[in-house]
């Protein structure tokens, strides 16, 4: 049994649900409430020293960051892949999937918000401003890279998505909700359109998750 612990509205979970419904792989979800400080507690630090989500658990088998999780996936049910069968084709998709993972989703961590707002004194307006800057100019790269990269499929990488699609959604999502003005992604906003057509995207979503309650 695949014991998956995540927060319906982390970004990095989200992604990994994304690809649980791709795959369709059952999980057993455990979910860990950031708001409530759950990811600090002994017993989730036990699981996960970072006190980070989401975390995958396999028997003895503890697995962290969603980018390990997902090439973990898709190595062990490989149907649909995530990654592109040509080896260049993959190191584009990962470097895409990293730019958001590693560069932009990191700025707009609850961990580091609080700690603009407990030690700076930044208030909603402050943070939406910091993510504006940060999340807009990622996301402007992440354009460009898309435009260069367009050939001619509804995804960012073809026809079919993989995970740089699957970081994407959440991605623009989270700066919907940070107010950043994302209109300016024309590529971007057509990519999120295709995935948000398929299922397993509009299943990931934060609102259908059993603790968004």
């Amino acid at each position: 049994m695949i014991r998956f612990y995540g927060y319906f509205r982390s970004s990095a979970s989200w992604r990994c649900r994304i690809a649980f419904n791709l795959k369709r792989v059952d999980y057993e979800f455990v979910p860990v409430q950031l708001r409530a400080n759950e990811q600090g507690g002994a017993a989730y630090l036990d699981v996960n020293p970072q006190g980070l989500v989401p975390s995958l658990q396999v028997g003895d088998l503890v697995i962290a960051q969603s980018l390990a999780i997902m090439e973990w996936l898709d190595e062990t049910f490989p149907e649909p892949p995530l990654l592109p069968a040509d080896r260049d084709r993959r190191a584009e998709v990962r470097a895409f999937a990293q730019a958001i993972a590693c560069d932009i989703h990191p700025l707009q961590n609850l961990r580091v918000l609080r700690h603009l707002g407990d030690t700076y004194g930044a208030d909603a307006a402050g943070l939406d401003a910091w993510c504006g800057r940060w999340l807009g100019a990622g996301l402007q790269a992440c354009e460009e890279t898309a435009r260069r990269n367009d050939r001619g499929g509804a995804f960012l990488f073809g026809d079919a998505p993989t995970l740089a699609d699957i970081c994407l959604v959440p991605q623009l999502a989270s700066a919907d909700r940070f107010h950043v003005d994302t209109s300016r992604f024309a590529r971007l906003l057509e990519v999120r359109a295709a995935c948000e057509a398929l299922p397993a995207f509009a299943d990931a979503v934060p609102a259908r998750q059993p603790d968004s309650a």
